[in-house]
């Protein structure tokens, strides 16, 4: 048997509220999902201002995060650009987000779920949902 770090609600929702914080701070309202290591999610919030469509792509970027064992969502383009049937193919995948937004939640060395934002630039989703990873990480 294997003893291995879990994200717990209680993770979740402090993830979630690290996140929602530092979307407040840089003024863009974002969708915000948390989702455990098998990509369920645990916590979601739309807060007032964040648009409906990015209520999806905020959960896709974090099931994608899981998905591949931890791989942030802004790493994947990079990673396949040269591979041009590659990228044609793995865009059509249901629920695969290579934009960023998405980010992996580590503790001790294992990945144990991500938070994805969507509702700003890429960026701004990026540094929202690291905003929230960093609550948890350990």
């Amino acid at each position: 048997m294997t003893n291995r770090a879990t994200l717990t609600a209680d993770g979740a929702l402090a993830a979630l509220q690290a996140a929602y914080a530092k979307s407040r701070e840089i003024g863009v309202p974002v969708n915000i999902s948390v989702c455990d290591a098998a990509g369920h999610e645990l916590a979601f919030l739309r807060p007032d201002g964040a648009a409906l469509l990015s209520m999806g792509i905020a959960r896709d970027k974090a099931y994608s995060v899981c998905a591949f064992n931890g791989m942030p969502t802004d790493a994947w383009y990079g990673a396949i650009k040269d591979e041009p049937a590659l990228l044609a193919g793995i865009v059509q995948r249901d629920r695969l987000v290579i934009f960023g937004g998405g980010v992996p939640i580590v503790v001790d060395g294992a990945v144990v779920g991500a938070v994805g934002c969507s509702g700003g630039s890429a960026e701004q989703d990026a540094e929202v949902a690291s905003a929230g990873a960093a609550a948890v990480a350990g």
